[in-house]
């Protein structure tokens, strides 16, 4: 760390540059310049400056703010985009304005319970700050690998909790079968509608939440899903579109790979999907390439929600998520005692356990089905 002389005096003491030269924690060589007056007052800089650059290297004198930057950069190689991008927006938005410009060492827990009564005060759902409380908790976690941080303070405080009410609000919604068809016939109608004026798109959204419903695929998994997908009465799913506020849609993989499935058509889907391949073969740009909503780029899903409220509405019916078209097709399987095994499968779901936590309210108790059967025996 050499102290180099300049021009220049302050006070009548001579002005010298202090320069540092450190390793950042990916290894690449940086420089820090400062300037002091008096060269008594510059060595004592070198030393604080020394001994600051110590402590960055060992990561105790990084803030949050860089352990994000950090955090990013490596996950950016073991992430999937999607979920990646979900992250950084949940801790650039929720995080670092309030603990980007403290020190890892000065993560005290009232500095973290501080944090906790900021997100409490604002009008979110129990879900969307356990997320938020997740996103912290990994990002600790990250520091604590690699050893910048001996334990996360976080988990002393443990996550946001859940109130009856509150849990009771976050229950999953679905449209039983008797609903879907409401739904679905005014969706039908208002494709008739439309196509009468000559506007053969609105088919797209008929076609997509019939796809929804029949098969359970995520919202990214049926915009992926192209003609070529469709062979012999069986739909393959092998990717899945995520849609970016700026820039082109990306095509990724699927979530995981018990996600890459193929599943077999149901016939009133099946009907739907031929009728609508017919129409979209009267246009010059029809290839089995095409995507089989939206031909050359997928519906936005800020249009298709809009569509979802539309549809509900003149059915007279509630109005569901997207995402909520998913559950009905797992909650009418498992209302009908369907292998817990068999809906894991059409779900895509990584394991039996996951798809047991979700529906097993849904499921048909063992109990009540051996007596049901025992019923029938007179």
């Amino acid at each position: 760390m050499p102290i180099y002389k300049m021009e220049g005096k302050k006070n009548g003491k001579q002005k010298y540059r202090v320069r540092v030269n450190y390793v950042d924690s990916f290894g690449k060589a940086k420089q820090l310049d400062r300037v002091a007056y008096g060269l008594d007052e510059a060595k004592e800089l070198e030393r604080k400056l020394q001994a600051s650059m110590c402590d960055v290297e060992a990561g105790i004198g990084m803030t949050v703010s860089e352990l994000f930057e950090e955090y990013v950069n490596v996950k950016k190689n073991e992430t999937r985009e999607s979920s990646l991008d979900t992250s950084s927006r949940i801790i650039s938005k929720h995080i670092i304005p309030i603990l980007g410009k403290y020190k890892l060492k000065k993560l005290t827990l009232p500095i973290l319970q501080n944090w906790k009564n900021e997100i409490n005060n604002k009008d979110f759902s129990i879900t969307t700050r356990q997320h938020i409380y997740a996103e912290l908790r990994a990002l600790l976690n990250y520091a604590v690998k690699m050893e910048y941080l001996p334990a996360n303070p976080l988990l002393k405080l443990g996550n946001f909790k859940t109130t009856l009410e509150l849990e009771q609000k976050q229950e999953m919604d679905y449209y039983t079968a008797d609903e879907f068809k409401q739904f679905i016939s005014v969706a039908h109608n208002c494709a008739l509608q439309a196509q009468e004026s000559g506007n053969y798109f609105e088919w797209n959204y008929y076609v997509f939440f019939s796809i929804a419903f029949y098969t359970g695929l995520r919202k990214g998994e049926i915009h992926a899903l192209r003609w070529c997908d469709i062979k012999n009465n069986l739909l393959s799913v092998s990717r899945s579109i995520t849609q970016k506020l700026k820039g082109e849609d990306r095509i990724t993989p699927p979530k995981n790979k018990s996600s890459i499935r193929t599943l077999q058509i149901p016939k009133p889907l099946l009907k739907i999907l031929s009728e609508h391949k017919e129409r979209c073969k009267q246009f010059d740009n029809f290839s089995k390439n095409n995507l089989i909503c939206g031909a050359d780029k997928s519906l936005r899903d800020t249009t298709i929600q809009n569509k979802c409220k539309k549809y509900a509405s003149l059915a007279g019916i509630k109005t569901i998520r997207i995402h909520d078209f998913r559950h009905s097709h797992a909650s009418l399987l498992a209302n009908e005692g369907i292998n817990i095994q068999e809906i894991s499968r059409r779900l895509g779901h990584s394991n039996v356990e996951m798809t047991w936590n979700t529906y097993s309210h849904l499921y048909p108790r063992e109990e009540e089905r051996a007596i049901k059967i025992l019923d029938k025996i007179v």
